[in-house]
């Protein structure tokens, strides 16, 4: 599954990156250029899905590929897919992550579930003492918050958790062996859960692609909870995990600024910072807020000028599009990039 995601996001970024872009993607790098190519390539689902990924990992995948001829490599760390690669990436399955708006909370999500459902069974098995699943006492302050206003202790709490699991479970589409990843995780009373190395030996296939696949589970679990009244349970676990505020804290605060009516120029001022910067925030705005404008700095001509010459040089590549399209600055073409086809 790894190389798959690789070559799925190689794909999209079109060979107009270094071979390190797909990796800040992974690894969910909150730069501005991290940030634009998220939006400039479409690649919200696999945003920060891999945080700790270390790199020796991510460049022997690449050495892989280039010994498969699925890409070649300039000294300067830009690559081109070449054609056996294009059709291993089209033959690739569509994924279901959603990186973007998770950015690792799935797994504040099961470190709750993992131990109420560890709670419920001890206590089913009236044992009043055990080894928490989870160390962490932000987890089991939440937790033991969880089960009091859940009575707990009455019997009706493990039912309709029950119910709920199966009910989310049965309708997700994805394989039954991913699904029971969740379940091999889990640990109760006198049944510990599966670790990553017995999972990945009974799957016959890496560590990092069963933790991947688990992965893509939670999203499409978490996702399918959001959407729906059905499970009021599991909507108390996920409160507060999907990301909604997608900018940037320091984007956030130079939006505040702009909305106020400063022009670029006295933010630059009033927040102490390079212009660069703050134009850097103006096009995560662009990317990320609908209602965003970017009128006051291009005009409607201006950006289909920008659009017609990027399918024609087929590229997003700053540098051929501000030889080609005359008199925009690279801010403006940034702009238009981020916002959209117009």
């Amino acid at each position: 599954m790894f190389h798959q995601i690789l070559l799925q996001i190689f794909q999209k970024l079109n060979n107009e990156r270094t071979i390190s872009a797909a990796y800040h993607v992974l690894r969910g790098k909150r730069s501005g250029q991290t940030i634009q190519d998220i939006g400039l390539f479409q690649l919200h689902n696999y945003f920060g899905l891999l945080p700790k990924l270390p790199r020796k990992t991510f460049d022997e995948a690449v050495t892989s590929f280039l010994h498969y001829s699925w890409l070649t490599m300039q000294d300067s760390g830009h690559y081109s897919m070449k054609k056996l690669g294009l059709q291993r990436a089209e033959q690739t399955p569509d994924f279901l992550f959603d990186g973007w708006h998770y950015r690792g909370n799935e797994h504040v999500f099961f470190a709750r579930f993992s131990l109420i459902v560890q709670s419920l069974s001890f206590q089913s098995a009236v044992v009043r003492s055990f080894s928490p699943i989870s160390r962490d006492t932000n987890i089991q302050s939440w937790v033991r918050t969880f089960l009091v206003e859940h009575n707990y202790q009455d019997g009706h709490l493990q039912q309709q958790l029950l119910k709920e699991c199966e009910q989310v479970l049965s309708v997700l589409p994805l394989s039954d062996a991913n699904k029971q990843l969740v379940l091999y995780r889990l640990s109760g009373h006198s049944l510990p859960g599966w670790t990553w190395q017995q999972l990945a030996s009974e799957r016959k296939e890496t560590v990092l692609d069963c933790q991947l696949a688990f992965i893509e589970v939670l999203h499409t679990f978490l996702n399918e909870v959001h959407q729906s009244n059905d499970y009021p349970l599991l909507g108390k676990m996920t409160e507060e995990l999907r990301v909604k505020a997608l900018l940037t804290d320091s984007a956030q605060q130079t939006a505040h600024l702009y909305e106020q009516g400063y022009s670029i120029e006295q933010i630059v001022q009033i927040r102490k910072l390079k212009q660069s910067t703050i134009e850097d925030h103006l096009v995560e705005l662009a990317m990320n807020e609908p209602n965003f404008s970017i009128g006051p700095f291009v005009s409607y001509e201006e950006a289909e000028k920008v659009w017609q010459a990027s399918k024609q040089y087929q590229t997003k590549k700053l540098k051929t599009l501000h030889e080609v399209v005359e008199g925009m600055s690279y801010f403006q073409l940034r702009l238009v990039l981020a916002k959209g086809e117009v």
